[in-house]
């Protein structure tokens, strides 16, 4: 198995070379280079106004780089929500989503001291009011892990050390035409929501369902069994 990831960053501007510290401190991971494996979603994240941008191309090599995993493994979307929640602003709107979100801060944050690389969901647009839903105590957890698979916006993969930095080769690019991916980016958001309205119409709230205010009353940690039955159904 190669030790390799080819990854693509979409963009206004050609990006020979990403720099580390130039990210934006308030993304979804905070500050890092954030890319995709998929090369059409690089395209339309290229796109988000009418003007072409580029789908940049890398290699990384991710030989003894330590990569964290949001959506598998030990860690589970109350980790990825609880990233969310530090680096961006949240719409709470009642005292439980208040305490939703000390709750996951203080019990549910990942420790990315010595992490190279994460992967995990992109809370873009209709995605992140996903996440708003579930900390507002709108949406159980089963909910808010159905709703993130809706509009299939895949991972990205997001390098936040030095090292993971010094291990990637740009490879070239690719012109994004706005005339296309500008209006598959839009359409793909929309999709979502849609689907997300009809599935929050059709809801039928089991007895066992967990909310954010239920994981607050029970101090349920990230390895409850409780919780993880509903992640992993």
């Amino acid at each position: 198995m190669k030790n390799e990831l080819i990854l693509y960053h979409g963009s206004q501007q050609i990006v020979e070379v990403p720099r580390y510290g130039a990210g934006k401190t308030y993304n979804d991971y905070g500050q890092g280079f954030y890319c995709t494996e998929s090369r059409e979603l690089a395209k339309e994240w290229a796109c988000p106004v009418k003007n072409d941008g580029y789908a940049n191309r890398y290699v990384l090599h991710t030989e003894g780089l330590n990569i964290m995993y949001l959506t598998r493994g030990e860690h589970h979307i109350l980790n990825w929500m609880a990233l969310l929640l530090q680096n961006r602003r949240f719409d709470i709107n009642n005292n439980v989503g208040s305490r939703g979100r000390e709750y996951l801060l203080t019990h549910f944050m990942p420790d990315t001291s010595e992490v190279d690389v994460i992967i995990g969901y992109r809370a873009d647009d209709s995605y992140f009011s996903f996440a708003e839903d579930f900390v507002n105590n709108t949406i159980s957890v089963r909910d808010l892990n159905r709703a993130m698979q809706l509009g299939t916006l895949g991972e990205q993969v997001v390098l936040i050390s030095e090292q993971a930095f010094r291990q990637i080769d740009f490879e070239g690019y690719e012109t994004a035409d706005y005339r296309e991916y500008y209006y598959k980016r839009t359409e793909r958001d929309t999709k979502a929501r849609a689907a997300y309205h009809i599935q929050k119409k059709e809801l039928n709230t089991l007895k066992d369902d967990l909310f954010i205010i239920d994981i607050i009353r029970e101090e349920m940690r990230p390895d409850d069994e409780r919780l993880r039955c509903h992640l992993f159904e």
